[in-house]
């Protein structure tokens, strides 16, 4: 399957500009301490620099 992310919001978007909430809905992260798993695609990995000061980012080796 090749690498993945685990993402968690750990900061609030309240305050932030509408293009990073925006990103962190576009991740599938709607609410504080959720946690989601994506693969790791330039997309991605673009959208975590984005909101990455709001974000818990952790590499995750995937078998098969």
């Amino acid at each position: 399957m090749g690498t993945q992310f685990r993402l968690t919001q750990k900061r609030s978007a309240i305050g932030r500009h509408r293009k990073q909430k925006q990103t962190l809905v576009a991740l599938g992260i709607r609410r504080l301490h959720q946690t989601v798993v994506h693969n790791d695609t330039p997309q991605i990995q673009g959208m975590i620099t984005k909101v990455s000061h709001l974000l818990e980012v952790e590499k995750i080796e995937a078998e098969g």
